[in-house]
């Protein structure tokens, strides 16, 4: 049996981002978003979840490229500027990594931040389905220790499993595109931590799916990858990852490298051919709830 997950990332950084998440729901495609705690959308995010009870609303733990939810005092090890202008977590991933593995980053302090953002959610009126993280953080070994813990102790028992299939990343490999051949070695390097990760999380009795696809063309995902996708898609249940969106004034201002990218991919999963193709294939839809 094949089973797919299609979440949408980002919920909350944008009406247009919001927007987007809702029609691809509605579509039939996008069964799963995750929420951005501190971003400028997230209220209208959470009654757009409302609307639309089918769609599993998780919380999208932010660790880099964003804001605080904390007090900056208690989370300093995270920050890469705690001043006059605002404190603001490490850009991207990679110094977040260096900083993990320098010993710079305090665990605690992560579980702090990954708790208020939770909570943040729950106070609102949202009981988080499931988590992720922005960039994947939680591909990081102290990342994930912290994460899913505060999960558990939060009463969520799904999260993703942020590591690409040999076979995924094999079948959406584009030669000629520098920034597929960065990620492809990326997440090929980082598979090596598979391991632990799925240890944590049966520590911590959080269901995991058996990997993310997409990662590798985040930015690229068009018709022909997806089909490829699709058709090489084996057994199991796997998550597809998206970031579908209007590339609006909002969009522009936001800190994200991904713009034109997110309306083709509200295109691809807004399209009855999508949805026909996997009906063809025989994938079965699934939400975060029914993993």
């Amino acid at each position: 049996m094949r089973r797919l997950i299609i979440n949408a990332d980002d919920f909350g950084m944008t009406a247009g981002v919001n927007r987007a998440i809702a029609e691809a729901h509605s579509a039939g495609l996008v069964t799963s978003a995750t929420l951005m705690a501190n971003e400028v959308a997230v209220d209208e995010a959470i009654a757009t979840a409302r609307r639309f009870p089918k769609l599993s609303a998780g919380c999208h733990v932010v660790l880099v490229d964003g804001t605080p939810v904390s007090s900056p005092g208690t989370v300093a090890s995270l920050l890469a500027i705690s001043n006059g202008s605002g404190a603001r977590f490490r850009p991207g991933i990679s110094n977040l990594a260096l900083a993990a593995t320098l010993q710079k980053v305090q665990p605690d302090e992560i579980r702090r931040e990954a708790a208020a953002q939770i909570q943040s959610l729950k106070h609102r009126g949202l009981a988080p389905s499931h988590v992720d993280c922005h960039m994947h953080s939680h591909i990081l070994p102290v990342v994930a220790d912290a994460v899913l813990s505060v999960a558990r102790d939060h009463g969520i028992s799904t999260a993703r499993n942020p590591f690409e299939p040999a076979w995924s990343v094999r079948v959406t490999h584009q030669a000629t595109s520098l920034r597929s051949w960065n990620r492809s070695l990326q997440v090929t390097v980082l598979r090596s931590l598979q391991a632990r990760f799925l240890d944590t999380a049966k520590k911590n009795g959080i269901r995991v799916p058996d990997g993310t696809i997409g990662i590798a063309v985040t930015g690229l995902l068009n018709r022909a990858l997806l089909s490829r996708l699709l058709t090489a898609m084996p057994d199991g249940t796997w998550e597809l990852v998206t970031h579908p969106g209007y590339n609006d004034d909002d969009l522009a201002q936001a800190s994200t490298e991904l713009k034109q990218s997110r309306a083709k991919e509200l295109e691809l999963l807004t399209s009855e051919e999508t949805l026909r193709a996997i009906e063809k294939h025989g994938i079965q839809l699934i939400s975060y709830r029914e993993l």
